[in-house]
């Protein structure tokens, strides 16, 4: 049995074409089925829709005014299908990304160049903040996915490793005598520790490691900016606490310095986060495989 928009879009054809026979060709159906399709329609509102005529049917004023409205909503639910198929294609539509600033610089900028390479009608919305910031962001819908350091304690988020990241502390030349050999970590903070600020995660990801080994640290300055701690450190004002991957431009161009310890910080990632019960949009799950596919041998990839 026909559907009440199947008759509405037989309706539709006969009253743009004024003929049965050339809406049933249209249509790809029998003229039968069309004259039944109309004959149904009529039954279900009690109102004669066309006037036949020797050279085929003409609507009627009561046609005339359901015309208006039925085609225009037969019209709108076409543009809608093809704003779906666009939408699914990324012809059009929009990315929403939470990231810090650490994280935009020195990884995801490259995987935004590749992307917008391929689907350039995307357009961008990037949220800034801290890991705690930006999940807060992602369950309010603020935001499709987020990149950010790991661990987090969360099962509601779905999460994919990307990279390996090492947290290390640098110096500078005034304190190139600490580097003659391994420091142990209480020899460690009795140095002039500088710190990102507390609601950091690689902050509290260091601290709860080293508490963990009996070690509380006292740092000296505690900063809101990553590039800051490289600053600081490079002029000399303490040892930083920061990602050895990084920095690794201070440390190649012989700015700064990786005081040695007696035993490594275990290596963390960081990575995307999505909410296990929602769907990712079709530009969100197709930029997570963009990054899934250029992590190739770091991690393993994770089906979507």
């Amino acid at each position: 049995m026909a559907s009440k928009l199947d008759l509405y879009k037989v309706f539709c054809k006969v009253g743009k074409m004024n003929s049965f026979s050339k809406a049933a060709e249209s249509l790809y159906m029998t003229q039968p089925a069309v004259s039944q399709a109309i004959m149904q329609l009529e039954r279900d509102l009690d109102t004669r829709l066309f006037k036949r005529t020797p050279k085929g049917v003409t609507l009627t004023h009561e046609g005339e005014l359901l015309f208006e409205y039925a085609n225009s909503a037969i019209n709108l639910i076409d543009v809608g299908e093809e704003k779906i198929l666009e939408f699914k294609n990324l012809t059009t539509g929009e990315l929403k990304i939470g990231v810090g600033d650490t994280i935009s610089q020195h990884f995801l900028l490259p995987y935004l160049e590749d992307f917008h390479h391929k689907y350039p009608k995307i357009k961008f919305n990037i949220v800034n903040g801290t890991t705690l910031e930006l999940c807060s962001a992602l369950k309010s819908g603020e935001v499709d996915i987020i990149l950010c350091n790991f661990p987090l304690d969360d099962s509601t988020l779905e999460q994919i490793p990307c990279m390996d990241t090492h947290d290390i502390f640098v110096c500078g030349e005034k304190f190139k005598y600490i580097l003659s050999k391994p420091l142990s970590y209480e020899e460690l903070v009795k140095l002039p520790l500088i710190f990102l600020e507390t609601k950091s995660n690689s902050r509290r990801y260091v601290e709860n490691y080293l508490k963990s080994k009996g070690i509380t640290i006292a740092p000296e300055m505690e900063l809101g900016s990553y590039n800051l701690l490289l600053e600081f450190a490079k002029i000399n004002l303490g040892i930083a606490c920061v990602t050895r991957e990084f920095s690794q431009s201070y440390l190649n161009d012989g700015l700064l310095y990786e005081v040695n310890l007696e035993e490594e910080i275990p290596n963390r990632s960081i990575g995307i986060c999505f909410l296990k019960s929602v769907p990712l949009s079709p530009a969100s799950t197709r930029f997570v495989k963009i990054i899934q596919n250029k992590s190739i041998g770091k991690r393993p990839l994770l089906s979507l």
